[in-house]
């Protein structure tokens, strides 16, 4: 006997008894009614009996059930978990693939899933579970925004609360998600636009943006020098399953492997691909090193710095890349100074991060790279001045640029972080331009399109350092990548910045300045 069932047999059946007149709880078939409404119109009977409900919840909801809560009780990324859960789990690529788009699609919807959810709750959602309120973001994905069969996404959804959870929350959890299955995803959301006459408001709900991000990037598409009105193309990319871009690391790493399990060459950078083919660590090339999972944007900014002809055409032999952690653009940069014949410092003041740094470069000759373990900001002091010919500052910010690859940050960000930031990011660059010698180059880099973490910083620098001029980045840019990068240069003066956008060039929204250091 299940141990769900033991002890029962000598209690009696309410259906069989059946008092004072009231419908039974099952039907002839033994099926129950629902029992987790909240009183709205008569209870309806299950779709099966309880003897042949699942007991077990499938594995690939089970692994995303399991990233949510990470995510939630421990504050964990999700693109750090899953791959971990997928192989303790030993998903196939089938299963992986949809625990992917069910964790990942859960996170991003969680705004517009919530409002929905609270209109089908008869309680707050904050006096609910945490684990169950995961269950139900994970049982609205299913049912609003994937092609699984609705009584598929309730019946699997329902077994895995059962499991992991307890027969009482199952119980809620169904009934909720059978009220969330009445509508479909416009419905639900035209209903709840309803009235609310502010647009950004309108748009953060239905495209499940908190508010003031939604404001960010539309200042971001401005002061960019784009239209206000691409901001619902931003809002629906950022809600797009990003496709794996990787990056055979020059000299070193080749794409055959990936290209004979279905890779296609990257349309924007050289020695790239993107790649659907599932667990990215199967790939030996990947385990080993030298081709690696790196956005294109972050591919072409390296390229870019590394290519630029410096502009007194002098010495070009020590780079740096200041803020090197988790170790992405170093391994980039520390293979294109190879082949340059030069040497990479590469710099990031967290030790955890710095050994991440060294796994990143293991692949590339460790006679052409050096780690450092400082805070960047002592590289503008007078022991470096003038010490380098190309510095990178990829510094740290808001994250805005890759909210499609972390989409648990949107709902932890707040303005204050943009705030905190940006005094950061300026004096990093104060410390880079020190760094550099007089007619080498500093390539600043955020993956955020906030102008407060962009143009701002770029205008700032300018304006309290004489001996800084900037370049025409996007010249740099548009000759570091393939042929037919369009829409991403700003002129500022003489110079140009550039920003790429997930909805024009399927990349992060990262932007670049390049700039010289002047006598």
């Amino acid at each position: 006997m299940s141990e769900f069932g033991q002890g029962r047999s000598d209690r009696p059946r309410r259906n069989e008894s059946n008092r004072g007149g009231e419908s039974p709880r099952r039907n002839d078939a033994g099926r129950t009614r629902n029992r987790g409404g909240s009183g709205n119109g008569a209870r309806q009977f299950s779709a099966s009996a309880p003897s042949a409900r699942n007991r077990r919840a499938d594995q690939a909801r089970l692994t995303a059930f399991e990233v949510l809560r990470a995510v939630d009780e421990h504050d964990a990324y999700a693109n750090l978990v899953l791959p971990a859960r997928i192989r303790e789990h030993h998903l196939d690529r089938r299963d992986a693939g949809f625990a992917t788009e069910l964790t990942y699609g859960a996170l991003r919807g969680q705004g517009l899933y919530d409002a929905i959810l609270a209109r089908c709750v008869d309680r707050p959602l904050d006096q609910l579970d945490p684990a169950v309120l995961d269950a139900l973001r994970l049982g609205a994905h299913q049912l609003l925004a994937m092609r699984v069969p609705s009584h598929a996404a309730l019946d699997e959804t329902v077994s895995l609360a059962r499991m992991v959870i307890g027969a009482g929350a199952s119980g809620l959890i169904n009934a909720v998600l059978r009220k969330v299955s009445l509508k479909d995803i416009e419905t639900w959301s035209s209903e709840l636009v309803e009235g609310i006459d502010d647009e950004n408001a309108a748009a953060a709900l239905v495209h499940s943006h908190p508010e003031w991000i939604v404001r960010a990037l539309r200042q971001a598409l401005v002061a960019h020098g784009r239209d206000a009105s691409e901001l619902t193309d931003l809002l629906a990319a950022d809600n797009l399953a990003p496709v794996v871009n990787l990056v055979a690391l020059p000299g070193v790493g080749f794409l055959d492997e990936a290209l004979d399990q279905g890779a296609e060459y990257g349309t924007l950078v050289a020695d790239s691909a993107y790649y659907q083919g599932g667990d990215i660590a199967r790939l030996a090339s990947v385990r080993e090193g030298s081709t690696r999972v790196q956005d294109a944007g972050s591919q072409l900014v390296a390229r870019a710095l590394a290519g630029i002809a410096l502009p007194d055409g002098g010495e070009d032999s020590y780079w740096l890349d200041l803020c090197a952690g988790p170790g992405g653009k170093a391994a980039l940069l520390a293979a294109l100074a190879t082949i340059h014949g030069a040497r990479l410092t590469a710099n990031e003041p967290a030790e955890h991060r710095a050994e991440l740094v060294s796994k990143a470069l293991v692949a590339i000759d460790p006679d052409t790279w050096m780690i450092s373990v400082r805070d960047g900001r002592e590289y503008g002091d007078e022991e470096f001045s003038g010490g380098y010919d190309r510095v990178m500052v990829d510094a740290p910010c808001s994250g805005l640029g890759a909210l499609r690859r972390r989409p648990e940050s949107r709902w932890r960000k707040t303005p204050k972080d943009v705030a905190e930031l940006t005094v950061l990011q300026g004096q990093l660059l104060d410390a880079a331009l020190s760094a550099v010698r007089v007619g080498g180059v500093v390539a600043y880099v955020t993956c955020s399109p906030h102008p407060a973490e962009t143009v701002a910083v770029v205008d700032d620098l300018l304006a309290r350092n004489k001996n800084a001029r900037l370049l025409d980045t996007g010249a740099a840019l548009e000759a570091a990548a393939l042929p037919g990068l369009t829409g991403a240069t700003r002129t500022v003066g003489t110079g140009s910045t550039i920003q790429l956008w997930p909805h024009i060039h399927r990349t992060d929204a990262m932007f670049m300045a390049l700039f010289t250091r002047t006598a």
